[in-house]
């Protein structure tokens, strides 16, 4: 059985929090907004920590800001609790 916080590629998930670059995605500012609360984005990888194997890391694709239609974002990668695909919790 697939818990909540588990994530196939290509599922359509939203950002739960503002997710911020920490210098690790390169050709973007350090401190570049990635995705903004309730942003939608789609799982393209998933995985996990090399110094915590139990830790599931999932790389999301979020669509670029508002009129941007159909861009999609470099990789990010996010924590499952950095994660909803509660689509009313995103649009409050």
């Amino acid at each position: 059985m697939t818990r909540q916080d588990e994530y196939q590629i290509g599922d359509i998930v939203f950002s739960r929090e503002l997710l911020i670059n920490d210098g690790g995605i390169p050709g973007l500012a350090e401190n570049a907004v990635l995705a903004t609360p309730g942003r939608r984005g789609v799982v393209v990888n998933h995985g996990h920590a090399a110094a915590d194997p139990a830790q599931e890391i999932y790389l999301v694709r979020f669509e670029g800001e508002a009129g941007e239609a159909g861009e999609l974002g470099p990789p990010v990668g996010c924590l499952p609790d950095e994660l909803t695909q509660d689509a009313a919790w995103a649009s409050a």
